[in-house]
């Protein structure tokens, strides 16, 4: 156990730590915003594909 936490801290010294933690809550943040987006985007197409098919049906 007193050579995890040894490693634990030797890791949070070290500079490369700190960017490999600042580089995964980018890519987090990201991932974040492309669901959103695309959640967004399929709600928007379905509703488009909604008004399509309803117009075809009350044409026809």
């Amino acid at each position: 156990m007193k050579n995890f936490a040894e490693g634990i801290v030797k890791f949070l010294q070290e500079e490369d730590g700190p960017t490999a933690v600042e580089y995964a809550v980018m890519l987090a943040l990201i991932v974040v915003v492309c669901i959103g987006t695309v959640g967004t985007l399929g709600t928007n197409a379905e509703a488009r594909f909604k008004d399509v098919a309803d117009s075809m049906a009350a044409g026809s």
